[in-house]
């Protein structure tokens, strides 16, 4: 049995360590050995221990994943560790190691070092033959640039010749929630190698997990390549998101219901895909991924002249929304919040995930503490906000405590609140900035004397 190891057990390393143990044979035996590895820091052992035991090491509404995990543990083709010395036996190492930017500055700059870091780990022991497979998304050129030289500079240390492992990079398009490891295995991927070999192996160990058949493989030219598609992809998203903020602010101003006028438009099969008004960008990927390629354009190809400023005002712009929202707040409560009793329902990145990585939520309950807000955060899938060092609620407040209550993000259990009958008379001004209230619930409440507003709609909508 031929053994893979991830290293990096974040929100992806844990997820694709799953699938990748999920793999069979024709005969429904386990194809890989499978050893996931984590820092020796509190937060490593953390998720460490939780996968040795059987428990996914974040939240997760998804049955299938939790499922997949319980046989690999039972079938004991799934480990976890802190030692590092597990990859000089591994065929397949995975590297899942966590590539931040600072995106809000003006001209963000990347720090590479921990990833160096991680990945001359492997390169100084990985086989001869092995595959090392980058999945993390990094500025493109990273891996031609700084990976390749930092291999071979090893390898030539083991007195060992250039290419005696191979190099491919393949970016995950994991999506959290109740499809989870369905994203994974069950969802198109992209890739490339350092040389044809490397692709042609890259290609042979995607093809055991991901259902090729529904879902081909893409082979792109270069590393390169490969990189700048998942930043380029994510870019596009952002940029999207970014025109419908200015539109949100449009519908707000002149009276109308942007979510009505987005479903006239969705009817037009070219224009389906259009999105939808909110807080504003949030999660790993969108928030992070566009400012990769201005920084990869100044930190490794030294052209300075080259500008994104299409992609660069979009992220501008959304980063601006959630302050957006406390400003509708403010204005819901007559022109102040100070010292006023703010309830925000949902504090994740996206519907039904307890992931707060880069959620906007956070930049929201900012402004609203800036002006001096009293806030209170609420998420069923959310134990503790680690961002912010802040006590999150599991069970509902009672409505009669706050002044006023955000609808933040749709979760499904905010979704089918009995909104009647969790305010039970009391009246604190409402901001629907997720969509989570029907026409209906919303007229229900203004006949009952609540003021309501939505994000996206203008006045009384």
């Amino acid at each position: 049995m031929k053994q893979v190891c991830i290293q990096g057990l974040g929100f992806v390393g844990a997820a694709m360590t799953v699938a990748v143990a999920s793999a069979r044979t024709s005969a429904g035996k386990a194809r890989y050995q499978v050893i996931g590895v984590d820092q020796d820091t509190a937060e490593g052992r953390r998720r460490i221990e939780a996968l040795n035991r059987g428990d996914f090491p974040f939240p997760t509404t998804d049955d299938c994943l939790q499922a997949e995990l319980q046989r690999a543990i039972h079938q004991k083709n799934l480990l976890a560790t802190k030692e590092e010395h597990v990859y000089e036996t591994a065929d397949v190492v995975v590297i899942d190691i966590a590539q931040d930017i600072e995106f809000d500055q003006e001209q963000p700059e990347f720090d590479l070092t921990n990833l160096e870091k991680a990945f001359i780990s492997v390169a100084r022991r990985v086989p001869v033959g092995s595959l090392v497979l980058v999945e993390t998304t990094v500025p493109p050129g990273t891996c031609e640039r700084v990976l390749t030289p930092l291999l071979n500079k090893e390898l030539m240390k083991r007195g060992l010749m250039e290419d005696a492992v191979h190099l491919a990079h393949s970016f995950e398009r994991v999506m959290p929630g109740d499809k989870y490891l369905s994203s994974i295995t069950n969802f198109w991927r992209v890739y490339a190698g350092a040389t044809e070999e490397a692709a042609d192996i890259c290609e042979g160990f995607l093809n055991t997990f991901i259902d090729v058949d529904r879902f081909p493989l893409t082979r792109l030219g270069s590393m390169t390549a490969s990189e700048t598609t998942k930043v380029m992809e994510n870019t596009y998203r952002a940029v999207n998101i970014a025109f419908i903020d200015e539109w949100t602010k449009y519908a707000e101003a002149i009276g109308v219901d942007l979510y009505e006028i987005l479903d006239a438009i969705r009817v037009r099969p070219t224009h389906s895909n259009i999105r939808f008004p909110g807080i504003g960008v949030g999660g790993y990927c969108l928030t992070k991924d566009p400012a990769f390629a201005p920084a990869s354009v100044r930190q490794f190809f030294n052209d300075p002249s080259l500008k994104f400023p299409f992609s660069e005002l979009a992220r501008k712009i959304n980063n601006e929304m959630p302050s957006h929202s406390a400003e509708r707040v403010v204005d819901l409560l007559g022109g102040s919040v100070t010292n006023k009793r703010i309830l925000v329902l949902g504090v994740s990145y996206r519907p039904n995930v307890g992931d707060t990585r880069y959620s906007p939520i956070a930049a929201l309950v900012d402004s609203l503490e800036k002006k001096n807000a009293r806030v209170t955060v609420y998420d069923p899938l959310v134990e503790y906000w680690q961002e912010r060092q802040m006590p999150v609620h599991q069970s509902l407040p009672s409505a009669d405590l706050f002044d006023a209550v955000i609808f933040a993000v749709p979760h499904e259990e905010i979704l089918k609140l009995d909104l009647h009958a969790w305010l039970a008379g009391a009246k604190p001004a409402i901001l629907d900035a997720a969509n989570c209230l029907s026409r209906t619930k919303r007229q229900k409440c203004r006949r009952a004397g609540v003021r309501v507003e939505s994000v996206g709609r203008g006045e009384g909508l």
